[in-house]
């Protein structure tokens, strides 16, 4: 599945440059959406609000370690058999089998619907086919589950940029960034959109 290919095209920073944003944004939300398939096993044992507090204070470079923290505490479900259904939505996911892995992940969200990481990587699968309608309500359940993913948070960003509405992914990111200070894409998604959200609103 070549995300990064898609046709669909907006215009950023002011109108300097015309870009496949879609694309982009599309590519940064999957690999985020997958960056934490592999940290189940790293999680410590400090508490969230402790990795938090400590994110908001923390260096940049402090701050990958963290953030490596508090992504594999969030996939952790509690359950083997939840376990193995986020494991396998991820598979699938990664081989491009979007249809597989919302079947995988839906079994999730049913099996344990308290468990936020199934309906953000939910959130991944119906992104991955355009219907971003779904993936955000899905973002939004996960959000309410766990309001401090700042990933989840960015991925609705992500989704307000793409259907064209700048000053609600503004507001995502900067919500995102309060969390995480020193979230690269988030920053980046910031810096390019606060000139055209400002610039619009004189």
């Amino acid at each position: 599945m070549d995300i990064a290919g898609r046709n669909a095209t907006l215009n950023i920073v002011m109108g300097i440059a015309t870009t496949n944003l879609k694309g982009i944004v599309a590519a940064l939300f999957v690999t985020i959406m997958f960056s934490a398939s592999s940290l189940a096993q790293q999680a410590d044992s400090k508490d969230e609000a402790e990795l938090l507090q400590q994110l908001v204070q923390s260096t940049p470079e402090q701050a990958v370690g963290i953030d490596r923290q508090l992504k594999a505490l969030w996939s952790q479900s509690g359950s083997a058999s939840a376990d193995l259904l986020l494991e396998r939505g991820r598979e699938a996911l990664d081989v491009g089998d979007t249809v597989t892995a919302i079947e995988h992940l839906t079994a999730l969200t049913d099996h344990a619907p308290g468990f936020a990481e199934g309906w953000h990587m939910r959130a991944s699968a119906f992104f991955g086919m355009d219907r971003f309608g779904m993936a955000a309500a899905d973002l939004e359940h996960a959000l309410a589950l766990n309001p401090n993913n700042y990933e989840a948070i960015f991925g609705l960003g992500l989704i307000f940029e793409i259907i064209e509405q700048p000053d609600k992914a503004l507001e995502a990111y900067e919500r995102a960034l309060a969390i995480h200070p020193h979230h690269e894409e988030v920053t980046n998604a910031v810096n390019r959109l606060k000139p055209q959200v400002e610039g619009s609103a004189l």
